[in-house]
């Protein structure tokens, strides 16, 4: 289907009965912040500060990066969902909170299609099973044994409580017959400072923010959740490979706001993204952090039916695992 602004106007206004009218020539109020999720370091706080400034120089006002983390990202997918539909707030869509949360708390305090206005998908990255360089664990199969032979005693950090990287580690626990430990961290640099001091042993994390680790030789990777090996590292061996055919999640970002978001701000939003995720220099850091944009760009509604089926598809998981938390 080809994407024009006539189509992005129509399939925002379609899902956005409510939408409260921008203020003629919006942006004017001026800040605008974009609330990434997950703390410094992590991959929402990695593609916003990449795409902050491109937004910032298109839209004629400064774009600042706010991180909100905290319980697997919904403290700040929360506060974006309750905030003013007036154009001022957007949130880096995450796959954990957004994708995972809805299957793993009951209360969750937001609906993650009905409370947003979701504009447009960015890539996905990978996951990976990391550990230290100096870790004995060289390959997967030495994991698993370790892991066999010594029942809920080797940890795996990941950025929280029901993220992504978290159910992860129990997906290969269920699929492998073993028990793995999960410590939840605040996002993905806690968990890796711990990891590179000897805190945990091992961590579950998207590979954008290993990028520097693993090229510096300060990490070895026993698993990516690719379907097959990257470009980038030849070398790296998938899951799927080893065994796990089943273990192909990634982790992917987006760009959301609140419900009620007047179409016109959502197609420029959307224009200029396009626009941004286009430009050499923004390709070159997306494939530096190995993020992998999409084949086809989604439109809005094309995004927001995305963001539910895939809520819809991990709910059905975490509920074969019955796997049940709540939000303290």
């Amino acid at each position: 289907m080809k994407i024009t602004r006539r189509t992005v106007l129509v399939a925002a206004a379609a899902s956005l009965a409510t939408s409260a009218k921008a203020s003629p020539g919006w942006p004017t109020k001026g800040t605008i912040r974009l609330i990434a999720t997950f703390p410094p370091g992590g991959t929402a706080d990695t593609i916003s500060r990449i795409l902050a400034p491109k937004l910032s120089a298109a839209l004629g006002t400064q774009v600042v990066v706010e991180n909100k983390p905290g319980a697997g990202g919904t403290i700040g997918s929360d506060l974006a969902a309750k905030s003013a539909p007036d154009g001022y707030t957007l949130v880096i869509s995450h796959a954990s909170p957004l994708g995972i949360a809805p299957g793993i708390y009951p209360k969750l305090p937001y609906d993650v299609v009905k409370d947003f206005s979701h504009v447009s998908l960015i890539g996905h990255t990978p996951n990976v099973l990391i550990v230290p360089a100096a870790s004995p664990y060289k390959t997967l199969a030495d994991y698993l044994a370790a892991a066999k032979a010594k029942p809920d005693e080797i940890a795996f950090g990941s950025s929280g409580i029901g993220s992504n990287t978290h159910l992860m580690g129990e997906q290969l626990s269920g699929l492998a017959g073993i028990k793995l430990k999960h410590v939840p961290y605040k996002g993905s640099a806690p968990s890796l400072q711990d990891m590179l001091q000897g805190a945990i042993p091992s961590m579950f994390d998207p590979i954008t923010t290993n990028v520097p680790h693993i090229n510096a030789g300060k990490v070895r990777v026993l698993a990516i959740s690719s379907e097959k090996r990257i470009a980038l590292y030849p070398d790296m061996p998938t899951f799927a490979e080893q065994g796990f055919p089943q273990m192909t999640t990634s982790t992917w970002v987006g760009v959301s706001g609140p419900k009620g978001l007047a179409p016109e701000v959502v197609a420029t939003l959307y224009d200029e993204l396009q626009k941004a995720y286009k430009a050499p220099d923004v390709q070159e850091r997306f494939k530096e952090v190995v993020l992998l944009p999409e084949d086809k760009p989604m439109s809005p509604a094309e995004y927001a039916k995305f963001v539910g089926d895939f809520a819809a598809l991990w709910s059905k998981v975490s509920k074969d695992a019955g796997i049940s938390l709540e939000l303290g």
